[in-house]
């Protein structure tokens, strides 16, 4: 069984087919799906895609830095905290920092990533970081917050040999996606320096499709083309990168 931790199969990429595209999941061992929230406009989606699928769908709540704006911001956050009041989620997420699309609300990105993770905290849930130009400010907010209580996945980890030591120390696995696929990915370099028990399996759909699909439509059925690479670095059989990952997996869902 392999599980994708972060696909958007909820999102409009996949209004027409669905229902085919999870099925080919299946078809390739994509057994449990993790969807990462991104803001109220995607939230009655992302729930209803649960409602359908309760054994294979498994939600997270949360505010994506790149819909944090300084006008909707108290919205969004109070729609965040209704519905964690509400009902259980698998993390919070996804949260954390995006200076790529926008550099103007630092201040605020910083602020509500620090804020949702002391939600976490407060539930004993996981987070789920974002991080995209924004390795040092990241880091920042959780050298902050860190305690005994923070755990979770370091989501589309792109980063050095240094950015994954200090992820890992800050007891969050690395969310390893297509671009461990890429030509100029770099971190197919240096991942095997570390142990396996730090790795989930993720694929990002529809964004970050990994070769030889790059720059087409991702799918959660891609997510055999990041275990196969995991094959080559591992030097360990398909078997033993789904199982193991899929342990590293429940291990941050479902404690």
């Amino acid at each position: 069984m392999l599980i994708d931790t972060h696909t958007h199969l909820y999102s409009e990429q996949f209004a027409d087919d669905i229902t085919e595209v999870i099925a080919r999941a299946k078809e390739n061992g994509v057994k449990r799906f993790y969807l990462p929230a991104i803001d109220q406009s995607y939230t009655e989606k992302m729930l209803n895609l649960e409602a359908q699928y309760p054994n294979e769908m498994f939600a997270m709540m949360g505010l994506h830095p790149c819909s944090v704006h300084p006008d909707t911001l108290e919205s969004e956050m109070a729609h965040v905290r209704e519905w964690i009041d509400k009902r259980d989620f698998k993390a919070i997420g996804e949260i954390g920092i995006d200076l790529y699309w926008e550099k103007a609300f630092l201040k605020e990105q910083q602020d509500a990533f620090k804020t949702q993770i002391e939600w976490a905290k407060e539930k004993d849930l996981p987070i789920v970081i974002h991080c995209r130009d924004a390795f040092n400010e990241v880091f920042e907010v959780l050298e902050d917050v860190k305690d005994d209580k923070l755990f979770g996945i370091f989501h589309c980890f792109s980063g050095t040999k240094e950015d994954a030591q200090r992820a890992i120390d800050f007891n969050l696995k690395l969310g390893i996606g297509g671009v461990v696929t890429f030509k100029n990915g770099q971190i197919d370099k240096f991942l095997n320096d570390f142990d396996i028990k730090h790795i989930v399996l993720e694929t990002d759909s529809p964004y970050l499709a990994p070769i030889p699909y790059r720059g087409k439509r991702n799918e959660s059925s891609y997510l055999k083309y990041i275990s196969e690479k995991l094959v080559d670095i591992y030097q360990l059989t398909p078997n033993e990168i789904a199982e193991i990952t899929t342990k590293n997996a429940l291990d941050i869902f479902e404690r």
